[in-house]
């Protein structure tokens, strides 16, 4: 595959709202990946890949305490770590192991609270600061909209 193809590539992903864009032409393939600032991919084993419940439910019901303002006022004050993408919630780096945070745990800004998948990609979502785990806001395996709260931090 030539460079001007490649770029094209890259421009046709940079004007979507795609996250990942794999070609492949013959034996040649070129995947092309954003990946958000602050956040780590990880590259993880098939067993680790849980399905996403259906997405219906949550998905309705997930807006809904953001836009009504009800959200803000039922959570416990401190700083609140919001969802930078789009996917599924695990509170473990594999099923059964231990959580990475729990409430009242103490962090440090850049310690990982949990990971999000998206399109089978795991990303950490890490501490923006130090202080005291005062709430978490998602279930583990719960599908999470951008901008979601997930944690709060006092």
């Amino acid at each position: 595959m030539d460079l001007r193809k490649i770029k094209k590539l890259i421009d046709l992903l940079e004007e979507s709202n795609l996250a990942e864009l794999e070609i492949k032409e013959g034996e040649e393939v070129v995947r092309l990946s954003r990946v958000p600032k602050g956040a780590i991919t990880v590259a993880a084993p098939p067993a680790m890949h849980v399905p996403a419940p259906a997405v219906a439910a949550p998905v309705a019901a997930a807006p809904a305490p953001a836009e009504g303002g009800e959200a803000g006022s039922n959570l416990p004050a401190g700083h609140v770590v919001k969802a930078p993408m789009v996917g599924t919630f695990y509170a473990s780096a594999s099923p059964g192991a231990a959580a990475f945070v729990k409430v009242g745990q103490q962090v440090k800004a850049g310690e990982t609270l949990g990971i999000i998948e998206a399109m089978k990609m795991f990303n950490q979502i890490e501490a923006d600061v130090g202080g005291t785990v005062q709430a978490i806001l998602v279930d583990n395996g719960q599908p999470v909209e951008f901008d979601q709260p997930m944690f709060v931090i006092a």
